[in-house]
């Protein structure tokens, strides 16, 4: 398997990181990935075409926040929690819990 380019944790930038989780379709993206783990660049119930998808992926892993493998014709994402909470402790889990709805809501 192969992994697509992604910046090491030193590398991120916190702009971008911001601008990666900015937008409404890239959080329920990283929510699903918090939640369920690994699983394809193609999830079910998004009402988002292909291509505009494939963007919020790119965007995502350019910044850090998800690793992309390919494996045969199939994309593999994963959250890269580990990573971010080295760069960014608690930044994370901070976004999750607000899209949960766990947050203390200070």
């Amino acid at each position: 398997m192969r992994t697509l380019p992604q910046p090491q944790p030193e590398d991120f930038d916190l702009a971008t990181v911001m601008h990666a989780l900015g937008d409404p379709v890239r959080l329920e993206l990283v929510r699903r990935l918090a939640v369920e783990g690994e699983t394809t660049c193609s999830p079910e119930g998004l009402p988002v075409p292909r291509s505009t998808l494939s963007n919020h992926w790119r965007l995502l892993r350019e910044a850090g926040v998800v690793s992309v493998r390919l494996n045969g014709k199939t994309r593999l994402v994963t959250l890269r929690r580990d990573a971010l909470d080295l760069r960014y402790p608690l930044l994370l889990t901070a976004v999750l819990d607000e899209l949960t709805g766990t947050g203390s809501g200070h």
